[in-house]
């Protein structure tokens, strides 16, 4: 089976590409830039230049594709919009892969995302849904909630270099789930008919709240974390105002993701039908309390070192004066 990966460089898309490649599949990356996905070229993948928005350039990455994953989005630093990437350019690619008569198409939306029509990554997400089963190809959806990659810089490393953790209001607990798991059952799907044309959560064993994580992360790293509240009010007036400037649109969109977090609804779903038709089991998949454990012991580990290190240059240091030089100085 021939893979083609879009989004391959982001933080889901490189641990689908590992995933795919360790388990002998032929993959194929569709990217932007070549220097910036040189690494997965050095993994073992293909790489393809091309570009979602730019719908000339998918037909050869698509030639002689079994199925296509799907991994990409908008990143908050991108020029283009939300509506440019995440429904022009995906609307090109499922019509793209039609017409290349691709067998398999796997797509990641977001959970819960037709319950915040007002919300625009969370309509374009529901709208592609809708696209995709409409389409005619084979498809499976995916819907994560959020990834725990993605809090080691929210608040393991604030709270490592005593900088503030910004937590907004009574924010709503979120069943963050760890991307290499993402891509265990993203690559099970392809070996699974039973996913065939039906959709999936795929979110972590418990909804944590900001708090809780933060108070994981004061004991794993055994230093107390500096609190700044941010009013979800606030957040939604600057909102308001980015939608006033073009150059503000996409922070607009990005920033109405807010309503999501203040709605006190738990992001999280029953898992028991998706472990059981992947054939995974509950106990295999990462919880945050190891995955924390793990990025912790390794960071702390590497601390006591560059310690250790700048206390023998040091003592090094102090060795190598002598009493005689000092004196000649004087």
């Amino acid at each position: 089976m021939n893979l083609l990966i879009v989004g391959a460089t982001g933080t889901l898309g490189r641990q689908i590409t590992r995933r795919a490649l360790d388990e002998g599949y032929k993959v194929r990356c569709l990217v932007r830039s070549m220097k910036k996905a040189a690494f997965l070229k050095e993994w073992g993948a293909e790489l393809v230049q091309g570009d979602l928005c730019e719908p000339e350039t998918l037909p050869p990455a698509l030639a002689e594709v079994t199925a296509v994953i799907d991994a990409a989005t908008t990143r908050p630093t991108d020029s283009l919009s939300i509506q440019q990437v995440d429904w022009d350019g995906k609307v090109a690619l499922i019509q793209a892969a039609k017409t290349a008569g691709v067998e398999r198409f796997i797509f990641f939306s977001i959970l819960d995302c037709e319950n915040y029509p007002e919300v625009p990554l969370m309509e374009i997400k529901r709208c592609t849904e809708q696209f995709l089963t409409e389409s005619g190809l084979n498809y499976t959806i995916l819907r994560p909630c959020g990834f725990m990659q993605g809090l080691i810089s929210q608040y393991a490393i604030p709270i490592l270099e005593k900088q503030a953790v910004w937590v907004m209001g009574n924010s709503s607990p979120i069943a963050y789930m760890d991307t290499q798991d993402i891509a265990r059952f993203t690559i099970a799907a392809l070996q699974k008919p039973e996913t065939i044309n039906r959709s999936f959560p795929v979110v972590g064993p418990k909804a944590w709240g900001a708090y809780e994580i933060i108070r994981l992360c004061e004991r794993l790293s055994g230093r107390e974390a500096k609190i700044s509240r941010m009013p979800i009010g606030l957040l939604q007036a600057v909102q308001k105002t980015a939608r006033f400037f073009q150059w503000g649109w996409n922070l607009a969109d990005r920033l109405a993701f807010t309503a999501v977090i203040a709605s006190g609804k738990p992001l999280t779903a029953n898992m028991d039908e998706t472990y059981a038709v992947f054939s995974i089991e509950p106990a295999e998949i990462t919880t945050l309390e190891d995955y924390m454990q793990d990025y912790f012991s390794r960071i702390m580990k590497k601390l006591k070192e560059l310690e250790y290190e700048r206390e023998k240059a040091k003592e090094k240091a102090r060795k190598k004066r002598s009493p005689f030089k000092s004196a000649a100085k004087k």
